[in-house]
């Protein structure tokens, strides 16, 4: 792994982080851009790569909001590494749309399933709005800069 991949990977975990920050009430859970730099970082970084970034960002953003899930956020981390991974994995596939699709799908859904069991049932069906909401203004946001973002890749590549 080179040097700069790790500082590029440091750069968007800081990035993550500071989106982290921006909450959003939404009933038990909240809206956070710290995906966004995730879904970024992917357009650039190995999968892999790109999945630390999430569950970085996933673990500095519930740091900032007071953990209220306590441990459940390194299964919630876990769960975001996967869904970045398979998102890095479908943009280097050439699957432009199924990426965010998969994305949307992945952290606003199939990630809360295992709260259905591991907490309630009410717990899932309350947050499940909430996390779809949340996945697509990630990428709605992501998509909206990732034009700019590679531009200006290139130009300094």
């Amino acid at each position: 792994m080179k040097t700069q991949h790790i500082a590029l990977a440091a750069i968007f975990i800081s990035l993550s982080a500071i989106g982290g920050m921006v909450k959003i009430p939404l009933g038990i859970a909240s809206i956070a851009l710290d995906a966004m730099p995730a879904l970024i970082a992917a357009l650039f970084l190995v999968a892999p790569l790109a999945g630390f970034v999430a569950a970085a960002g996933h673990l500095l953003s519930a740091l900032f909001g007071g953990m209220p899930l306590g441990p459940f956020h390194l299964l919630i981390a876990l769960e975001m590494f996967a869904v970045v991974w398979l998102f890095a994995k479908l943009h280097s596939n050439g699957k432009t749309w199924w990426k965010w699709i998969a994305f949307i799908i992945g952290n606003g859904l199939l990630a809360a399933v295992p709260f259905y069991f591991l907490l309630s049932p009410a717990f899932f069906y309350a947050s499940v709005p909430g996390l779809l909401l949340a996945a697509s203004i990630n990428a709605a946001a992501a998509l909206l800069v990732a034009p700019f973002v590679t531009e200006a890749a290139r130009r300094f590549a």
